[in-house]
């Protein structure tokens, strides 16, 4: 699975003009599954956004996870994380999980963040999305399972 996590001071995802989900200080984690993902690979990218110390302390270094730090987490699919842009100029994605396996994993993914503690919202897998933030630092990092 791949990741893209910002740390942010608020996010929120619009579907048709309504407000899905939305987030005070926290994470916005994009994701994706890739074609043979598993639980095992949604387990792993969970615990490992839970344990990131990306957050200050009172000194100011970034020695506090997201639970330490009381944030919550917008968690929303984005299969453009698999593109592949080595030929041409148009981007491919057939590395990602069929839309069926995508959508099982994402929101098994979503929960099992929530089982680290973790306050979640959600976007809606599959739909035409607005995501709105402002990122804070900035802080983003990208993580994939198999690195």
């Amino acid at each position: 699975m791949r990741a893209l996590l910002q740390r942010v001071s608020r996010a929120s995802v619009t579907v048709e003009g309504a407000v899905l989900g939305e987030i005070g200080p926290g994470l916005l984690i994009l994701v994706c599954a890739m074609q043979g993902d598993t639980r095992a690979e949604a387990d792993k990218l969970a615990q490992k956004i839970a344990k990131l110390r990306i957050f200050k302390d009172d000194a100011g270094k970034m020695n506090r996870n997201v639970v330490d730090a009381g944030g919550a987490a917008l968690v929303v699919s984005q299969f453009t994380l698999a593109a592949d842009t080595s030929r041409g100029n148009r981007p491919g994605f057939s590395a990602a999980a069929a839309p069926e396996d995508g959508r099982a994993l994402y929101e098994y993914f979503a929960a099992q963040v929530q089982a680290q503690g973790i306050a979640v919202a959600t976007g809606r897998f599959g739909a035409d999305m607005a995501v709105d933030l402002t990122n804070d630092g900035p802080v983003t990092l990208w993580l994939d399972t198999t690195q």
